[in-house]
């Protein structure tokens, strides 16, 4: 195949993947490799791959401006003064009133800043507001990972996050959390962004827009990020200083099908409207939006031949909640509170103009406490009476109980008509600037849920995937019309496999903390012991993360995307640190005893009377404590500080 590869090592990226990309094609010369902003900064988080079959063509739309990409950051006692290199323009942000203008006739070599501290960036994220005033959070590094359409994708690799103002001490105390919580949310694996390629927008959708010129205009304010750090100073003259980050997963790949080369690309785009932790964010709010929802878009290039299938997965849309409590499974608990069929409605209003018909993949338990969330799901979809929905529910946990995930079939024979119908978009470019010719849209998408939406919704998004795929591939000639399916085991069944592990990973680790379970049977078709007990390990973990430390990451959060904010706009954040110390004193006490026994029964060398009732003594206090937990179970949970002001 003819391609270029740069394959940089990072740990959660699968071992199939690095073998497939690295075997039989070259490693690029020192003059072909990408340009990157600051170079010692950190190793790729994926292959990067300039395949031919998505760079030849010219631009077949009219594209938003290229924003810029390598600019140099002066900081005088008054201002910031962000230069692009090569260009004579600065943007000039003033450090004591936050004010920011563009001086589009000069670059900055006639002002006096000599002795300023200037710095290289890749990019302006934006404004955040903390306690002592406005920061300016910029891209500090980069990694590129691949290329779509002849436009460069890059991974955030590193951010500044600099004061306009010099905060007191207090003030800097107080920051100091406020900077920390910029910086945890924009290191969570991963964010996205391209200068001159919009990864917000589908394919589909992106063909539709043809008139603006903004990046940041035309971009779906669902998946941009740092929306709330660019919405407040934004204005049509800043269109090229202005970055938006995509957070999910992306990955690129090329390959060899039977002589033919193509272009596979996987994109996961999380949403930003009401994001956060696995069980502080469930459901539904009242306008419409639901917890964990991501859009995956699968790209194929083939020739001339672009071909896009989009899915989607997101909360169960009605009003409930899981509330950590110790149980190692909080029952989902249904709120009587709030209009369920009106905030299902309007969410299934938009997503029906957006995508057109749904099909409602459900895939929790039917008995239970998770039965009773199915049995009102499927209620609120039979009373809207919406021919555009069909509720297709599938029990995961029954189906493919004692390992049995091939039954997973079952639901894909089902649903089989429907993937049909739906189609996928598929359009032809060509040279000389000529239009893109549609032959198809995408009229539905699938839409499926569990209860995280992530382990069981991850394997049923990977066979409709891989279904898809098989499919575009027959109609474009790269398989036999006798041949239904890839070959297994394969080097691409193999890639693909290890890809959309991969993604199923990367989406859980956003959203619960740590990887999805049931991750073997996408990468090798069927459970293992080993992924059995790697899912204990992850379990425990996630068990963890949640009950003790999501109150913080939820805060966090909260105060990025700006959820809650004062009547004058400035983002609230809990500034207090977290008083928990009568739940570590309890924790404390509960240790002590019974590392205390253990001793006892290490070391004593004979068990006198006196040594037995010490050590009852120390089993006693610790059953007491263990007894005081389990009645007040709440005391010991991190809670989010905001969430009281979270309006349903």
């Amino acid at each position: 195949m003819n391609c270029r590869i740069r394959e940089c090592y990072v740990p959660w990226l699968s071992t199939e993947v690095r073998a497939f990309v690295g075997s039989g094609c070259a490693w690029p010369t020192a003059g072909q490799s990408s340009k990157v902003c600051n170079e010692t900064a950190v190793r790729a988080s994926c292959i990067v791959i300039d395949f031919r079959p998505f760079r030849r063509e010219r631009k077949t739309v009219k594209m938003a401006l290229p924003l810029h990409n390598d600019m140099l950051l002066y900081t005088t006692q008054h201002s910031f003064l962000i230069e692009p290199r090569g260009m004579k323009e600065h943007l000039i942000i003033d450090r004591i009133t936050g004010n920011v203008t563009l001086n589009a006739s000069e670059g900055v070599s006639h002002l006096p800043i000599v002795g300023s501290e200037t710095r290289p960036i890749c990019g302006i994220i934006g404004l955040i507001t903390c306690v002592g005033g406005p920061y300016l959070v910029a891209v500090k590094h980069r990694v590129p990972i691949g290329w779509l359409e002849n436009q460069e994708i890059y991974r955030l690799a590193g951010v500044y996050v600099i004061p306009l103002r010099e905060p007191s001490f207090q003030q800097e105390v107080d920051d100091r959390l406020c900077t920390k919580a910029v910086e945890n949310v924009l290191g969570t694996p991963f964010f996205y962004f391209s200068y001159s390629y919009d990864l917000t927008q589908s394919m589909q959708r992106c063909r539709e827009l043809r008139g603006s010129t903004s990046m940041y205009e035309r971009a779906d304010t669902r998946f941009v990020w740092n929306h709330a750090l660019l919405e407040e100073w934004y204005r049509p003259e800043f269109q090229r200083y202005c970055l938006p980050l995509m957070h999910g997963f992306m990955c690129i790949n090329g390959a060899t099908i039977n002589g033919h080369n193509i272009g596979w690309a996987l994109i996961s785009r999380r949403s930003r409207e009401r994001a956060g932790t696995r069980l502080f964010t469930r459901g539904i709010n009242s306008s419409g939006q639901v917890a964990n929802y991501v859009e995956t878009e699968q790209i194929i290039a083939c020739g001339s031949d672009r071909v896009s299938f989009v899915q989607t997965r997101g909360s169960i849309p009605l009003y409930w909640q899981q509330t950590p409590n110790l149980a190692y499974k909080p029952a989902p608990q249904i709120l009587p509170e709030g209009d369920h069929l009106i905030a299902c409605s309007k969410h299934f209003y938009d997503q029906c103009n957006r995508y057109g018909r749904q099909v409602l993949i459900n895939l929790v338990d039917q008995r239970g406490a998770e039965g009773a969330l199915a049995k009102a799901y499927e209620d609120t979809i039979t009373a809207l009476a919406n021919p555009a929905l069909r509720y297709e529910a599938f029990d995961f946990h029954r189906e493919c109980r004692k390992l049995r995930y091939d039954r997973v079939s079952l639901l894909m024979d089902r649903i089989a008509a429907a993937q049909d119908e739906f189609g996928v978009y598929h359009c032809s470019v060509y040279e000389a600037g000529r239009p893109a010719m549609v032959h198809s849209l995408q009229r539905g998408v699938f839409r499926t849920n569990c209860i995280d939406c992530l382990d069981r919704t991850n394997v049923v998004q990977s066979e409709l995937a891989k279904r898809s795929l098989e499919q575009t591939l027959i109609k474009l000639h790269v398989l036999d019309r006798g041949t239904k399916h890839i070959e297994p085991k394969s080097s691409f069944d193999t890639v693909f496999k290890a890809v959309w592990a991969d993604n199923a990973d990367l989406i859980s680790l956003q959203y619960s903390g740590t990887r999805a379970l049931k991750t073997d049977f996408t990468r090798i078709g069927k459970r293992t012991v080993q992924g059995m007990l790697r899912d204990g390990r992850s379990s425990l973990i996630r068990y963890c993360y949640n009950n003790f430390a999501d109150g913080v990451r939820q805060d966090e959060i909260d105060f990025f995307l700006g959820t809650f904010r004062e009547p004058g706009g400035r983002p609230i954040f809990p500034i207090v640190p977290r008083q928990r110390s009568r739940a570590m004193t309890i924790l404390i006490c509960l240790t002590l005893p019974i590392a205390v026994g253990v001793m006892l029964i290490i070391f004593s060398k004979e068990y006198t009377s006196d040594v037995v009732i010490f050590f009852l003594c120390c089993m006693a206090l610790a059953v007491f404590i263990l007894f005081y937990i389990r009645n007040n179970p709440l005391e010991f949970v991190d809670w989010p500080q905001l969430d009281r002001l979270k309006q349903l």
